[in-house]
């Protein structure tokens, strides 16, 4: 079983809720919220049932339908379907795939306020407009989102707790870790980023000991995804396709903005806006935006029209850049593995800081500005982060990187706004010039 930080969430809704609101898990297809919700139950209630709206038999369905407005009948039977009792206040109710049945959410208003047990609703897609549309979202309902893996979880997953606390102290001391033992966390986190953070591709990798099993499980994802795309961006999925399956060029490239022109010549945002919304209301990837006045209050001078799409999932952005060969032919896993840095590990890197920021509470956004009269005004910092009253710039780069020209002008520009500036590259922890340099596993701490 994995163990997952989100457990200790679940804990603390139950006692500081304590019945007055429902939880909604929300999260990307295959991030682990269903398992999580029934371990959960089955740990800290006398009893429980599951109702999965992605099966739920029609009997089930009219309940909700013509039983509802009568909580007594409705629970009667409930507890008689499921052959399951219920205890007041020791049972817990699960709303899996809540988003095939709105119904359901809906009727959490009165589910709550009679009382009696606790709700706990997983979802997926739960955003998109088509699955919420003629209901009233009840206001007695909390939502947490849940992620892939992070690097601790992963740690935890081969067994070892003790490597993140001499991280941490590392990271508040500013102090380096030592080359064998920086080393040897720099090889696990690359097993981290080539593996991803979804549990059926950690739980394949740590079975099998091999990249190929995490590989097979992220294909059937990543076309699981494909499907959900079909299914319900009716309409304007071929642009959604377009859009995700141009990730990894763009990605590729030096300056990793999307640019539409690679899909059609003439493509413009305003027509592809709701591919990109529907993409990260989906939890399938991570915008990440540009905040053209950096201030505290970043959210106030972003251009959506000019984005960078990042994989909420970095093991996936590694299956989907090399989807149309086999495994046996992907040589990518060897290049990270054996620290051969090229143009492909370097946006696998970006892409798992900004999957750790993401996971970290972090809106995502990067600032660039380009003069086209002269080029030596040219900016690009690949992340900006808030920490207390202010900015602070990260830049991602190789181990063998020659310059932060960039980070120097950006720094110089808005000097009375920036608190820390950091690096985020290969090797070990340092401090230079004003600069603080980390191991890219310690963006976990930012």
């Amino acid at each position: 079983m994995l163990k997952r930080k989100i457990y200790s969430k679940l804990i603390e809704w139950k006692n500081n809720s304590n019945g007055t609101t429902a939880l909604l898990i929300d999260g990307a297809r295959r991030v682990g919220k269903s398992f999580i919700a029934k371990e959960f139950a089955i740990n800290e209630y006398k009893s429980h049932i599951v109702i999965d709206f992605g099966i739920a038999s029609k009997d089930v369905l009219d309940l909700f339908i013509y039983d509802s407005s009568n909580l007594d009948l409705f629970f009667a039977k409930l507890s008689a379907y499921y052959s399951i009792p219920l205890y007041r206040r020791e049972s817990l109710i699960i709303f899996d795939e809540i988003q095939q049945f709105p119904r359901a959410r809906q009727l959490i208003k009165y589910l709550v306020e009679d009382g009696r047990y606790d709700y706990l609703e997983t979802g997926s897609l739960i955003r998109l407009k088509k699955n919420v549309e003629n209901i009233i979202l009840p206001s007695e309902e909390e939502h947490i989102e849940m992620y892939p893996l992070d690097f601790e979880e992963f740690l935890w997953a081969l067994g070892d707790e003790t490597t993140i606390p001499l991280i941490r102290n590392c990271f508040d001391k500013k102090i380096s870790l030592g080359d064998s033992v920086h080393r040897k966390i720099m090889n696990e986190f690359r097993q981290y980023v080539l593996v991803g953070g979804m549990p059926q591709s950690v739980n394949a990798y740590l079975n099998e000991k091999n990249f190929e099993a995490s590989d097979i499980v992220k294909r059937r994802i990543l076309k699981l995804y494909r499907d959900d795309v079909s299914k319900f961006a009716s309409g304007y999925e071929n642009k959604v396709f377009s859009v995700f399956d141009g990730i990894p060029s763009q990605l590729s490239k030096k300056e990793k903005k999307y640019s539409l022109s690679s899909i059609n010549k003439n493509a413009r945002y305003r027509t592809y806006e709701d591919s990109f919304i529907w993409l990260h209301e989906a939890m399938i990837v991570n915008n990440c935006f540009n905040s053209t006045d950096p201030n505290i209050g970043l959210a106030l001078s972003e251009d959506h029209t000019t984005q960078k799409c990042y994989m909420a999932d970095t093991g996936l952005l590694v299956t989907h850049t090399f989807m149309d060969t086999n495994f046996t032919e992907n040589k990518i896993y060897k290049a990270i593995l054996f620290d051969k840095l090229g143009i492909n590990e370097g946006m696998i890197m970006e892409n798992a800081v900004a999957q750790i920021l993401r996971s970290n509470g972090h809106k995502l956004y990067f600032y660039s500005r380009h003069d086209n009269l002269n080029r030596e005004n040219n900016i690009e910092i690949d992340f900006l982060i808030k920490e207390g009253t202010k900015i602070c710039p990260i830049e991602v780069k190789s181990g063998n990187y020659n310059s932060h020209s960039s980070l120097d002008k950006f720094r110089m520009k808005f000097s009375s706004k920036i608190g820390n500036s950091y690096i985020l590259y290969s090797k070990d922890v340092m401090i230079k010039n004003g600069i603080i340099h980390l191991p890219f596993y310690m963006a976990m701490f930012l």
